[in-house]
């Protein structure tokens, strides 16, 4: 097998249009995907990537990705007719998908021996940073999207994520930062992990970490919502066909004193087929394709979006004990709050908790007054969702959102209301840090 150089997409291939015009003039190579030599991939490793890759075409017409990096291996495994064929056919498909050419190039360098002249052609591409700067971007991007494949998630864990999702929430989102990858997974039947759709490309804030304040170019980690949609035409057009704004600050957000706003889930200026991996002011990018593809999973005001650094992936038997231990800690919080014991019930509360009104001990104190005009009570619990949290708690502990309807009546009172409510799992014990709507 080759090592893969990529090689410089060219001069007026980067800084002129069409992009659809083909690449016969290939400058001087540049340092590329060394790290794809260093993973030294046997050959059942690289045919299995390829037949994953084939899966992914066949399912998907759509998946352009997956033609990319078919060429790209191909390429690798020195089948460089079959590799241009593929740049070939996804040029046509995709006239704008300025990474494709680049591996295009590669493929006629190689096929030209020029990739033994590396660093000795005439032309020098350091002597233009701004080229220089979109070939080190589209080596990033290429990498990421290759590395997230070669590192493909194992089919037998699930997202420690998604603990649960009710019948009202029919999928979810989640985007690794890490991966620079963003997931689509669907409910299945109660006692089954939800089950992954698809899996994208995908740009995020230009500096790594978590979002702390307005303006500090990073993408915030948690668990957010879907709260509306902004066509095309209201949208500036940097954002590309369409924008997904999030809930971003969250109760627990705003709680941490974290700022900033108009996080969106959205695509890309026309002018560019995808963006670096690193390269949002905060947001979550798609291309405008993969935005398209996505959409019809979005359910405004439902649809959950989780945005790790690093999802935590497990087995099924984990998947179903964590669940279980939270489900039994919010039945024993439901059941405490009606036996009418003050105590027991307060017990399920963190020594940090607050919602928008009250501290535990002011909560105490409403609560201890209300159960005196209280002659029964009767909680029921439904349409329960679980998020495992991708951030501790303030305390430095495991947390989950819990999101359900409440359906509450006692002797002079009643009332149904769709409440939220974060837990941290603190000593071993789940513990209720914030409730509320």
């Amino acid at each position: 097998m080759r090592s893969i150089l990529l090689l410089g997409l060219g001069i007026m291939a980067l800084s002129q249009a069409p992009f659809n015009q083909p690449i016969t003039n290939i400058v001087q190579p540049v340092d590329g995907l060394p790290a794809l030599n260093r993973l030294a991939l046997s050959s059942e490793q690289t045919q299995q990537a390829l037949t994953r890759l084939t899966i992914r075409i066949s399912t998907y017409a759509d998946d352009y990705e997956a033609r990319l990096l078919k060429g790209l291996l191909l390429f690798y495994t020195g089948e460089d007719q079959a590799a241009l064929q593929e740049l070939n056919k996804l040029t046509q498909l995709v006239p704008d998908f300025h990474l494709a050419y680049l591996i295009r190039g590669d493929i006629l360098a190689a096929r030209s021996n020029h990739v033994a002249m590396a660093g000795n052609l005439p032309l020098h591409l350091d002597a233009n940073k701004d080229i220089q700067a979109q070939l080190n971007a589209l080596k990033q991007e290429a990498w990421a999207r290759l590395h997230a494949h070669l590192q493909a998630v194992d089919p037998n864990k699930v997202p420690l994520a998604l603990l649960q999702l009710d019948h009202n929430t029919p999928r979810a989102l989640l985007v690794d930062k890490s991966q620079h990858r963003l997931y689509i997974f669907e409910r299945q039947d109660t006692d089954q992990p939800p089950q992954l759709v698809r899996d994208f490309y995908t740009s995020t804030g230009k500096l790594e970490g978590n979002k702390k304040k307005s303006g500090d170019l990073r993408t915030p980690e948690g668990v957010y919502f879907i709260t509306s949609y902004i066509p095309d035409d209201k949208l500036p057009d940097k954002y590309g066909i369409g924008a997904f704004p999030m809930d971003y600050p969250n109760a627990l957000d705003q709680h941490e004193g974290k700022t900033g706003d108009g996080i969106w889930l959205h695509g890309t200026d026309r002018i560019y087929y995808s963006r670096p991996p690193l390269d949002s002011e905060g947001c979550v990018v798609l291309t405008n394709l993969d935005l398209k593809a996505v959409s019809p999973f979005i359910n405004i005001g439902v649809t959950p979006i989780i945005i790790a650094d690093k999802l935590t992936w497990v087995d099924k038997q984990n998947w179903l004990t964590t669940r279980n231990d939270i489900m039994t800690a919010i039945d024993g919080w439901r059941s405490d709050w009606e036996s009418l014991n003050v105590d027991r019930y307060l017990g399920h509360y963190a020594a940090n908790f607050w919602n928008e009104a009250f501290n535990l001990r002011r909560w105490k104190e409403h609560k201890s007054r209300v159960n005196q005009a209280k002659t029964f009570q009767k909680v029921k619990l439904d349409a329960i969702s679980l998020f495992s949290y991708p951030v501790t708690s303030p305390n430095g502990d495991k947390m989950v959102l819990a999101s359900f309807r409440q359906a509450y009546q006692s002797n002079n009172f009643s009332s149904e209301t769709r409440k939220r409510m974060y837990l941290e799992q603190h000593k071993g014990q789940w513990q209720i840090l914030y409730e509320g709507r």
